[in-house]
């Protein structure tokens, strides 16, 4: 398609590049446009509108029965995509916390993790699948699945390593790299990580042979536990697997109390379980 425009990518490169105006000369320096063959497929996602499927995001209430809201981010160009994917995000993870007199934003999930996970479906998918980008919103985490597996060259290990430095869409990741979306080599998962180096639950990285998958948990710091709380955590850690009982007897809390911090580990999140009865099971998620 030849027939594109481009003013939300001249909004944004006027932002974080300082320039005046987008001419032929900037599109042919991002490789988006030559004189010989005119516009390829990475100035078509850049456009305005293009031919594309993109996100498809769900936010689910309770459980997976109960849609909240649904939105399709589809034929825009995959900047506006991810502009909107940001605003979404902020309405159900963010909220503002008063400290004296100033007011403050606080992030249920890091911002910085969710945006370097968007832009990097956006910059590491296959554009040639005809499929949309997941993204499921639930209380306790989101989850981005993104169609298309590996790159060729690079192995699972390597991956979630966050050595990649082979990238699918060469274009679009300069582009993004320019503006600052991403790193210039890697999947962003060493950025998402360190989003999350305070946090007790960490992301979830899953490869397919046709799509990846990143899990962000809300955020929980080490400092929002009790004494009792951080004590059983750290058992947990160490050593895999307990029930209430022997958590009771290697913290001294009795069974009351051990169960009280039990559920509210539970509640926060931070620790699952499994069986029933006396042989019930505690780990750390």
């Amino acid at each position: 398609n030849q027939d594109l425009t481009f003013n939300k990518l001249e909004q944004v490169l006027i932002q974080g590049m300082n320039i005046e105006k987008l001419n032929s000369d900037i599109l042919k320096t991002l490789e988006l446009y030559s004189d010989k063959t005119g516009f390829n497929v990475a100035a078509e996602l850049l456009a305005d509108k293009n031919s594309f499927m993109g996100i498809d995001v769900i936010r689910f209430g309770e459980n997976i029965d109960e849609i909240m809201e649904r939105k399709v981010f589809e034929y825009i160009s995959i900047l506006d995509e991810l502009e909107q994917m940001l605003q979404m995000f902020r309405r159900y993870y963010q909220y503002e916390k008063i400290e004296g007199t100033e007011r403050n934003v606080v992030d249920k999930i890091p911002e910085k993790a969710f945006r370097e996970a968007i832009a990097n479906a956006l910059v590491h998918r296959m554009w040639d699948v005809k499929a949309s980008i997941k993204v499921s919103m639930y209380s306790d985490r989101i989850e981005i699945n993104s169609p298309g597996g590996l790159p060729e060259g690079i192995n699972e290990e390597e991956y979630l390593n966050g050595q990649i430095s082979i990238l699918r869409n060469t274009i679009i990741g300069n582009v993004f790299f320019r503006l600052k979306y991403i790193e210039k080599f890697g999947t962003g998962i060493m950025r998402i990580n360190y989003a999350y180096k305070d946090a007790i639950e960490k992301p979830k990285y899953k490869v397919f042979l046709n799509s990846i998958q990143v899990v962000l948990p809300v955020f929980t710091d080490m400092k929002d536990l009790s004494t009792e709380e951080k004590m059983i955590w750290k058992l947990l850690r160490e050593k895999d697997e307990m029930t209430r009982s022997e958590l009771a007897k290697a913290t001294g809390l009795g069974k009351d109390k051990t169960i009280r911090v039990l559920n509210g580990l539970l509640d926060k999140n931070v620790i699952t379980r499994r069986g029933a009865g006396r042989g019930v099971k505690y780990r750390v998620n």
